[in-house]
């Protein structure tokens, strides 16, 4: 039995962020209900690298985190989907996910403080660019932005080079791992005590909680983290040119220092585990290792030097990454051999960790915008000859 399994949510989020929370649940076996609207669904089913699947709402932004849901597509504008949704939530759901600007479901009659009226045990979790409230509460933002504003685009690059964005959107895939966190984490705390509860999480923040130890340093110092692209606190820790590549070291500690120039037979360098010393004439040793890995493979010197215990990697693309054999003895990619819609197989990630027993699996693909609305709103009591009224009234579909 994996541990989510009995547990309902709605999930009625979109983009990234949200999704890939409701989808860390579900892989852990919740029983996830998406809810769109059918005039605008998800953005994300029109997002991604195959132009022809966007064009039918299943682009592989969608489909990345879309496995083990159900879809159910009610215009929540209208009073027959918001009726639809206020069933759900007292008939059914456990937890209701939400990722709209602040304010926007409370608008609607459909905010915390009227759904736990429905029932006090639910737990509401609202995710927002900044939060509900406070001075930039009424802003909206994504990812790029959310780097922008925290410090960490402006961290990131070279002197020369000026600021630049993390290539990947970890803003968002870190505020859907810790939406889940908080979601579990109320989960146990309503099975002790028996209430409900209201998370409030922004991505601001997240953004923040990923700087933690530069956070700390620059309320210490005054000053934030200088962009200094590949070059780390110590030479031996930072990025240097092989003969045919990019060589990343990480000899970070006293240990691994000496075994990193006692490897490239620099013993009086290794003999320097002190502190203070290791700190000491970093272009002089710059320089130094810089000439020693030129002389070899930047294969061979991560085989060479991994052989040592010494943490060293080539720098690979994803494509090459990917083909990694680690990744198949992990089992951290699921491979869906059929998606309606879809003509090639599709692999997404599953989890980034394992159970001895009863973890991640994906059991269903990816939904269609709506494909299971007759089935969700017939298991709350919905009859077909309603459920074809609210679809004639344009509230579902």
């Amino acid at each position: 039995m994996r541990p989510f399994e009995g547990v309902r949510i709605l999930d009625c989020t979109h983009v990234l962020a949200g999704p890939f929370t409701a989808y860390q649940l579900a892989v852990l076996g919740a029983d996830v209900i998406k809810v769109e609207d059918p005039n605008e669904p998800d953005q994300s089913r029109e997002s991604g690298a195959d132009h022809a699947l966007n064009k039918t709402r299943m682009g592989t932004s969608y489909l990345t985190q879309g496995s083990n849901k159900r879809s159910i597509a009610l215009d929540l504008k209208t009073a027959g989907g918001r009726e639809a949704l206020k069933r759900l939530v007292t008939d059914w759901a456990d937890v209701l996910v939400e990722n709209y600007r602040p304010g926007a479901f409370k608008a609607l009659g459909l905010g915390y403080e009227e759904l736990a009226r429905l029932k006090p045990r639910l737990i509401y979790a609202s995710m927002t660019a900044f939060g509900q409230d406070g001075p930039r509460g009424t802003q909206t933002a994504y990812d790029h932005a959310i780097q922008a504003t925290s410090g960490i685009t402006a961290a990131t690059g070279t002197q020369a080079s000026g600021p630049i964005k993390v290539g990947a959107p970890v803003i968002d895939y870190a505020t859907g791992t810790m939406g889940a966190f908080a979601i579990s984490a109320a989960l146990y705390q309503t099975l002790r005590t028996g209430r409900g509860q209201y998370i409030d999480m922004a991505m601001f923040d997240v953004a923040l909680i990923l700087q933690s130890s530069h956070v700390t340093d620059c309320f210490h110092s005054g000053h934030g983290h200088q962009r200094a692209g590949n070059k780390m606190r110590f030479p031996e820790t930072s990025m240097h040119e092989a003969a045919d590549g990019l060589v990343q070291l990480a000899a970070s500690n006293a240990r691994q220092h000496r075994r990193f120039y006692t490897a490239i037979d620099e013993p009086a360098e290794a003999a320097r585990t002190a502190y203070d010393e290791r700190y000491a004439r970093y272009d002089e040793k710059d320089a130094m290792i810089a000439a020693k890995l030129r002389q070899k493979t930047a294969q061979e010197w991560e085989d060479y030097l991994q052989s040592r215990h010494v943490p060293a990697t080539r720098v690979r693309g994803l494509a090459e990454a990917l083909q990694d054999p680690q990744i198949g003895h992990r089992a951290m990619l699921h491979r869906h051999d059929h998606v309606p819609g879809v003509e090639k197989p599709l692999t997404v990630p599953l989890a980034a960790f394992k159970f001895a027993h009863d973890g991640p699996s994906i059991e269903r693909p990816p939904p269609r915008l709506g494909e299971h609305t007759d089935e969700v709103l017939a298991s709350v009591g919905y009859s077909a000859a309603e459920i074809a009224a609210l679809r004639k009234a344009g509230a579902a579909a």
